[in-house]
């Protein structure tokens, strides 16, 4: 097992992950990161986007939303505020989605509507971009 990593991603609502892998790439605030079995300890807050899971020759991608990534000698662990799988995310969903928020940004009755509005708009933007990654 010594060649595996242990890592755990845990969200609010679930732990979405638990397992051993091979290395996780992290979107870092300071930039992107890969950890592998072994990796110094170190902390980094999270910027929103997608996590790559790699593990015997796959590569899973899952979006992750806010949070923070801790290295430790057990493993790696991330604490995301939201997750979600980029395999089962449906893109015709997400447009509703996206549109629905750009009328609630529009239509805000104060600025902290208006802001909640907008920051919904960058994370299914967000969510979109990664997903046009993940189809390529």
């Amino acid at each position: 097992m010594a060649d595996k990593l242990q890592f755990d991603l845990v969200s609010p609502e679930a732990r979405v992950f638990s397992g051993p892998v091979d290395m996780v790439v992290v979107p870092g605030t300071e930039g992107d990161f890969g950890v592998l079995p072994a990796h110094a300890p170190f902390m980094a807050t999270i910027r929103t986007g997608a996590i790559e899971v790699h593990n015997d020759g796959s590569v899973r991608r899952i979006f992750i939303h806010g949070g923070f990534a801790e290295v430790t000698p057990q493993g790696l662990t991330i604490l995301a505020e939201e997750t979600a799988d980029l395999a089962t995310l449906d893109a015709a969903d997400l447009r509703n989605r996206l549109e629905e928020a750009k009328l609630q940004a529009k239509d805000a009755a104060d600025e902290g509507a208006r802001e909640r509005a907008e920051a919904e708009i960058a994370k299914i933007e967000a969510m979109q971009a990664a997903m046009s990654v993940s189809a390529h």
